[in-house]
């Protein structure tokens, strides 16, 4: 089968197992695998993966950071500069975006809905290809994962090593994997 269905019937199956609730923080991370090309499918769908969530009895919310880099870039006091010159968004200058990705994130991870028997869901991690790695967001916030973060990770896993778009070299990481392909019985 091809596209995201399968996708959501392995995700369905998976969210109603039992949790461990001794986990370390990087654990409690889900990694939602799929081809890039599927990015659309999938959040034309995204609110299957919540109805399966409610059904198992948890409570769902999601955090967008598809258009966060636009956000932070235009509250910037710096934006007119960096507009005209790019190569003066540095490394330091994207740290700054890091800590503003990971205080959007935060805020949701603390939120009234996001309790140890919750699901946050973290879309369009895509959008932060080239301007701050997926895997130092999940390092920084593991730590305020209640529930559990189900990252929408647009890319290829081999083992438990992750390649964001199918284009960066990949990184090891101890969250579970849910594809197609795995067997949740």
């Amino acid at each position: 089968m091809a596209g995201v269905e399968p996708l959501i019937k392995t995700y369905a199956k998976f969210v109603t197992l039992p949790w461990q609730q001794n986990l370390a923080p990087p654990q409690r991370v889900w990694m939602v695998v799929y081809p890039p090309r599927e990015e659309r499918r999938l959040r034309v769908r995204l609110q299957e993966f919540e109805i399966a969530t409610v059904q198992a009895g948890h409570a769902w919310s999601c955090v967008d950071v598809t258009d966060a880099f636009a956000r932070w870039l235009a509250s910037h006091d710096y934006r007119d500069a960096y507009f005209e010159s790019p190569e003066l968004l540095d490394e330091s200058a994207l740290e700054e975006y890091g800590d503003y990705l990971y205080a959007t994130v935060r805020t949701a991870l603390q939120s009234e809905h996001a309790g140890p028997d919750s699901v946050v869901a973290l879309l369009g991690v895509g959008s932060m290809f080239s301007f701050y790695r997926v895997s130092r967001l999940l390092e920084r916030i593991a730590p305020d994962i209640q529930g559990r973060l189900l990252v929408l990770f647009p890319g290829e896993r081999d083992g438990s090593n992750y390649r964001m778009l199918e284009a960066r070299d990949g990184w090891n990481y101890l969250a579970t994997p849910i594809a197609p392909t795995e067997d949740v019985a």
